[in-house]
């Protein structure tokens, strides 16, 4: 199914998981920067989401034909992995600050788990209509 046939319920589950995914992402592109810390040469990835998250809210069509119905770029919330070919932190050419990598473990962390409640909160109230409990 097009995204752009998406229920708007389906559509708000499809972004969560898409978080999911960049938060997945995030934390695998983290490990191997710390893991690489002391790799000559190594330079640190680092995932973008939300820039393309963004843009395709951006380019939301709000005006549609049926109301069950949101237009949105298929392409919307794409998970990229990147390299971060800037200046070196150290001389061997290594660029992983351990610091900075740490504040964006944590960051992702909370970042997981607020997606995670999310869902949660979604399914239970789904759990409620169905079940009335």
């Amino acid at each position: 199914m097009n995204i752009s046939q998406l229920p708007k319920d389906e559509l708000v589950y499809d972004l969560l998981q898409k978080g999911l995914d960049a938060s997945q992402a995030r934390s695998e592109a983290t490990a191997d920067n710390m893991a690489n810390i002391n790799t000559e040469g190594y330079k640190r990835k680092y995932v973008t989401f939300e820039e393309s998250l963004k843009k395709s809210v951006d380019d939301l069509e709000l005006k549609t034909d049926d109301e069950k119905h949101i237009k949105v770029n298929s392409e919307y919330g794409s998970v990229n992995v990147k390299t971060d070919d800037s200046t070196s932190m150290n001389e061997d050419g290594n660029n992983v600050d351990i610091d900075n990598e740490m504040v964006n473990q944590s960051a992702n962390a909370l970042m997981y788990n607020a997606l995670v409640t999310q869902v949660n909160n979604k399914l239970s109230m789904r759990r409620y209509v169905i079940d009335g409990k």
